[in-house]
């Protein structure tokens, strides 16, 4: 069973969407959507440097648009594309790309939703000065209690004994001076505490822009940040979208429920790695593949074709 995952923000590199604007047609896909995100979408993915892109009102839009353009290089026949995937999930924002491959969402409303939560967010992540730090390695126990201890928040559970801490700065700068035994520390390219509580009014905003949206029940299975659960209510996909802004990502629940709904290959859509990465490590004996630029579309076809149109099995 074919797997589609989109990255969350962090996985944005200066220039990554350079190569594929050397495919037709791909150019003048993203200058039309642009306008719809509020952003030079070319110019962001080409020519921003890393700390431009690390805004979050920049990363978020780049990051759907990326993933989109990707999918639809490999995918040109959408509806050919929903018989041969059998689950999409996303990382964070790569949730507004799932919804958008799995038919819930057009990418003019997904874009549309990006923009709106990235602003959101940023101004939220504005009204305090806070930060993300990843945790790889050591007791989970042990981490837990010192995360508590600094009064910081488990915003991401990556699976594999990563888990991502999220605070003001000077919390996260006591857990650097005070880190649990066996962990190494990694800090994140984002610019926010994202899905905390400092993100509560980026919901509220959400909330409102939410009823405007036309949504579509999912067409193939799409697994949620949430509780890694099989979501298969549009407005369910739109509901858990606006209130995940403030809650843990669960990407190790996704990797379980992935396994059990019996995944034989994951293709990650650009700017991809990590989340391939995570799968390689959590999920042995699944193929991955990380499309990066156009010169691994070849590979992805080929796993499509192998892996692509099986029944996904009851998780």
């Amino acid at each position: 069973m074919l797997v589609i995952v989109a990255p969350g923000q962090g996985a944005q590199t200066p220039g990554f969407l350079s190569p594929w604007l050397e495919l037709d047609g791909v150019a003048d896909r993203l200058r039309g959507w642009s306008e719809v995100a509020g952003l030079d979408l070319v110019r962001a993915g080409t020519e921003a440097d890393a700390e431009e892109i690390k805004d979050t009102a920049v990363a978020q839009p780049l990051l759907v648009a990326a993933g989109l353009v990707t999918a639809r290089a490999l995918f040109p026949d959408e509806n050919a594309a929903r018989g041969l995937v059998g689950a999409v999930a996303g990382h964070s924002v790569g949730e507004i790309t799932a919804a958008a491959g799995a038919g819930v969402l057009s990418a003019h409303d997904a874009l549309t939703f990006v923009r709106e939560r990235s602003l959101a967010m940023a101004e939220a992540a504005a009204a305090t000065e806070t930060g993300m730090l990843a945790l790889l390695g050591g007791d989970a126990e042990e981490v837990a209690a010192k995360l508590a201890e600094h009064g910081l928040t488990a915003a991401n559970n990556n699976g594999g004994g990563q888990i991502v801490a999220a605070g003001t700065l000077p919390q996260l700068d006591a857990l650097r001076e005070d880190p649990p035994a066996g962990s190494r520390l990694v800090a994140l390219k984002v610019a926010g505490a994202f899905h905390t509580s400092h993100m509560a009014p980026g919901v509220e905003r959400l909330a409102k822009l939410a009823p405007t949206l036309t949504v579509a029940d999912p067409e193939v299975a799409y697994v949620s940040n949430q509780d890694g659960q099989v979501v298969a209510s549009g407005a369910e996909v739109l509901s858990r979208l606006v209130s995940q802004v403030s809650n843990p990502v669960r990407w190790d629940l996704c990797m379980e429920t992935l396994q059990q709904l019996g995944a034989t290959a994951v293709i990650e859509l650009a700017p991809a790695g990590t989340l391939t990465g995570l799968v390689k490590r959590n999920l042995k004996g699944v193929a991955t593949l990380a499309l990066k630029t156009p010169a691994d579309l070849d590979k992805a076809r080929a796993l499509v074709a192998e892996h692509g149109g099986q029944e996904q099995e009851q998780a």
